[in-house]
């Protein structure tokens, strides 16, 4: 079975794809999968991993919303990871390697989402990324100190995610078009469904381009992407959705991203991620084992910001409330 795919690789993909069989392999050699090859191994790394479970409570845009059908950072990521491989698909590059990135891009985000990221980034003395703190979790932090020695390509995409970014492989650019495209339209329907705005806000002159509805602006930003790289010879946007594409992004800035208008909790989410950073700064030793170890490496700062960002949204505000309140009331 590996040895047809491989050969269909061969055949079949694209002159910008990465062949699996030509990654740039791991930082630690091991055997190869006589059944998968390295990306599917990668994939399946990071879905078993613990930071890919924390996921399914941890803020998307909205702090412990009311209602079953706000995004989380979890369901987020597998919006990312369907745009993603449809992209890869249809431009024939390699969908494991797309997949797995994408499985893995947001694995460092704090509780409450960007909001936490802000806090530690203000606070530490190191400063605090969470592309960065991805590619930490699966180098340095996931089992026991091991990491998940996944390779070249995968870390790569990982860290390169952000909109400025510029990763290596074709698939990389696919998965930073793809969270882009995710998060610009379930951010602006459980805004909607929040009634935090209304269909009337949305700036016309850019959904007159995307398209009115989700389904709509998801199958038109991803003809865009697979038409205008087909005619570049890169994977890229056409320029008339791009323009439309940041317009909406920074329709969501301004109305729903700041802190007076999605994130009505965001000073109390700030006060409580700040307060679990100085108590484990002042107190190391009362961090869990799995951390303590990390101590003879690094610095005691880098270490509470790893357990802090390693937190659900409930397990920080669980947390918070054993630390601050008498035990009768936990």
């Amino acid at each position: 079975m590996k040895e047809t795919k491989l050969a269909a690789e061969e055949m079949f993909f694209s002159p910008l794809a990465v062949k699996s069989r030509d990654t740039k392999g791991r930082k630690r050699y091991e055997e190869e999968c006589p059944f998968r090859t390295e990306f599917q191994r990668d994939r399946d790394r990071i879905i078993h991993c613990k930071a890919f479970r924390r996921l399914k409570n941890k803020t998307q845009v909205f702090i412990a919303p009311f209602g079953d059908h706000f995004r989380t950072r979890m369901t987020h990521t597998l919006e990312v990871t369907q745009i993603a491989r449809s992209i890869a698909g249809a431009l024939n590059l390699n969908e494991d390697l797309a997949e797995a990135i994408a499985l893995g891009h947001d694995l460092g985000h704090t509780p409450f989402g960007h909001i936490g990221e802000k806090t530690l980034n203000r606070i530490s003395e190191e400063g605090f990324r969470h592309n960065e703190q991805s590619v930490r979790i699966v180098e340095v932090i996931e089992k026991n100190g091991e990491g998940l020695n996944l390779t070249y390509e995968v870390l790569d995409g990982i860290l390169n995610h952000g909109l400025s970014a510029h990763p290596s492989t074709a698939e990389g650019r696919a998965v930073l078009l793809a969270d882009k495209i995710a998060y610009i339209n379930h951010d602006l329907d459980d805004a909607l469904r929040a009634g935090l705005i209304t269909e009337d806000m949305v700036p016309q002159s850019a959904a007159s381009i995307l398209g009115k509805t989700t389904s709509a602006r998801i199958n038109n930003m991803i003809r865009a992407i697979v038409e205008e790289s087909d005619r570049a010879g890169e994977v890229k946007m056409s320029a008339e959705v791009e323009q439309a594409m940041l317009e909406m992004r920074a329709f969501l800035f301004s109305s729903v991203y700041t802190e007076n208008a999605g994130n009505r909790d965001s000073d109390k989410a700030d006060l409580l991620v700040e307060f679990l950073y100085n108590n484990f700064l002042k107190h190391p030793e009362t961090l869990p084992e799995e951390y303590k170890t990390l101590l003879d490496r690094f610095s005691v700062s880098r270490v509470v910001c790893d357990y802090i960002a390693g937190m659900s949204d409930t397990y920080a505000i669980d947390l918070f409330k054993k630390l601050t309140l008498p035990r009768t009331l936990v």
